[in-house]
């Protein structure tokens, strides 16, 4: 029996509107109405759609007369359009997965839900490379306990601040229009945010299921990026503190204090450190003018809210508002230290003084912010000679003896290649080595950028360290050329990202090296 209401918002999208539209028409008789609403599209969306309209009783058109310039309008009109019991917001450019509305209807009319979330999952395109978002919520394998449970309200966990999407969860329709719960209008960016901070503050009745409910396509290299892409314009910071100020307030508002300490502890271990890592990409004029704006912004926190943070997001809350801190270091010694203080996960790198820095005794071993660094040396065989340093002796009383290194290639679902390094005691830390066949590395005909991770591991225990491969210092970008026995050539270039951390691109043949210059210049035509 039809029971939902898939809203379809739409802008100049007419290249992927259909699929999207397919694919909640596609999840089966449930479906009473997919609603398209057109934000004045201009590329022929509407002709694209004529052939779906006709073919569909089910599929209706809602054309707005002006642009929005936003996502929260269209969505608005959308639920006062809807005709149905429950309702699912969709994208244009993403889709339903099979099976997502029979995992979410179910229980919500078992448990009168008001509400019902489930896994949103990322996929990087072209690659396909899938991620689950916010995996500490709706990933088991992760750790995800809520999976299962229905809860009144978030109170009690405040963690779910992190899922700030409106897209993964079906709503009961009557329940929205009841507390009057709207998305911001107009040209309000980040409105996902505010919309679910007052959905929140309204303590809806949640059922939660780790379901794969939707999927939210990742197109970096897009004409036009997503919202959340866009974060080389400073305007797009300034829009995320205006919607995090926005949950603080609704929280707020709503008397649900602990809740806003805990959503600007959340601003503190995400939304902060996702900027910060950016900076060295960005110009001098941008980074003066973020490093004002996000003082004055976390100077306001609530004391409350920053001691909830992590203790990396404390150290960095202390760079930014000490006395006299008005304006950014420039170099490692400033910005260059809170960059790499930004990495997932964090790294406290070296020199260090003498006296270890607060609260990194609180840091059990799994969250200590160690550096480990290595030289890349190219050739038939790819060698690595990794450095782990150690950490105001912290390391040094759990004896490290060995570094499991992880290359994990970006953009694919393929497993990462593991190798494990024995560790030595040297000078003020450990070193090790490791040596890779090039031509493991490579792809047929493709470019592939592998990115370095590891795990520290230890004498008589089970604890582990993760860290992010730094490059050394003095490390420079390498790149050779190795002609294997067969006279495949390979192209192999040791990266070093704005943060630091190391990647090795290897191109197989004339295609991948097509791809490596391409790259280069479309990165040199950017600037």
């Amino acid at each position: 029996m039809a029971r939902v209401s898939v809203v379809v918002i739409t802008y100049n999208d007419a290249e992927h509107v259909t699929t999207a539209v397919e694919s909640a028409l596609a999840q089966g008789d449930a479906i009473g109405e997919v609603i398209v609403v057109d934000d004045c599209s201009t590329d022929g969306t509407a002709e694209v759609l004529a052939p779906l309209l006709a073919a569909n009783a089910r599929l209706r058109l809602v054309p707005r007369a002006t642009n929005s310039r936003g996502c929260g309008t269209p969505r608005n009109d959308g639920i006062g359009a809807a005709a149905f019991p429950y309702l699912l917001f969709l994208d244009s450019d993403d889709v339903l997965p099979p099976g997502a509305v029979d995992a979410l209807l179910p229980p919500a009319e078992r448990y009168r839900a008001d509400v019902v979330a489930g896994q949103a999952i990322r996929r990087e395109l072209p690659g396909g490379r899938e991620t689950v978002w916010a995996p500490q919520l709706y990933d088991r394998a992760a750790g995800a306990t809520l999976p299962g449970t229905i809860l009144q309200g978030i109170a009690e966990h405040p963690e779910l601040l992190w899922d700030t999407l409106s897209v993964n969860k079906l709503y009961r329709t009557s329940f929205l229009r009841d507390r009057r719960l709207t998305f911001p209008d107009g040209a309000f960016h980040y409105e996902d945010f505010v919309f679910t901070a007052r959905l929140y503050a309204a303590r809806p009745r949640i059922v939660f299921t780790d379901a794969p409910v939707y999927v939210w396509n990742v197109r970096r290299q897009a004409a036009t990026l997503s919202i959340s892409l866009r974060r080389a314009d400073i305007g797009n910071w300034r829009h995320r503190v205006a919607a995090h100020r926005g949950v603080v307030d609704t929280l707020r508002d709503a008397g649900a204090y602990g809740l806003a300490e805990a959503a600007q502890a959340k601003f503190l271990d995400y939304d902060l450190p996702m900027y910060i890592r950016e900076l060295p990409q960005r110009p001098a004029a941008y980074v003066t003018e973020w490093w004002r704006s996000a003082r004055d912004y976390v100077g306001g926190f609530d004391r409350e809210g920053v001691a909830l943070a992590t203790v990396p997001a404390r150290w960095t809350v202390r760079a930014l508002t000490a006395p006299g801190a008005n304006d950014p270091e420039p170099g490692a010694a400033g910005i260059g230290r809170l960059v790499e203080l930004a990495a997932r996960p964090p790294r406290l790198i070296p020199p260090y003084g003498t006296t270890p820095p607060p609260e990194l005794a609180e840091l059990g071993p799994a969250e200590l912010p160690v550096t480990v660094d290595a030289r890349v040396h190219t050739g038939t065989h790819t060698r690595l000679d990794l450095r782990v340093h150690e950490l105001y002796g912290r390391l040094g009383a759990l004896h490290p003896v060995a570094l499991r290194v992880e290359l994990t290639e970006r953009g694919t679902p393929k497993a990462a290649i593991a190798v494990e390094a024995p560790l030595v005691r040297e000078g003020g830390g450990w070193t090790g080595a490791l040596r890779l066949n090039t031509a493991d590395l490579a792809r047929s005909g493709r470019l592939a950028i592998w990115h370095i991770s590891a795990e520290i591991r230890y004498a008589g225990t089970d604890q582990r360290t993760p860290v992010e491969v730094r490059a050394a210092d003095g490390q420079e970008v390498r790149r050779g050329a190795v002609v294997r026995p067969t006279g495949q050539v390979l192209l192999v270039q040791a990266h070093i990202t704005a943060g630091r951390a190391l990647i090795l691109r290897v191109a197989d043949g004339v295609q991948g090296a097509r791809r490596v210059a391409g790259g280069r210049l479309r990165r040199m035509l950017g600037r």
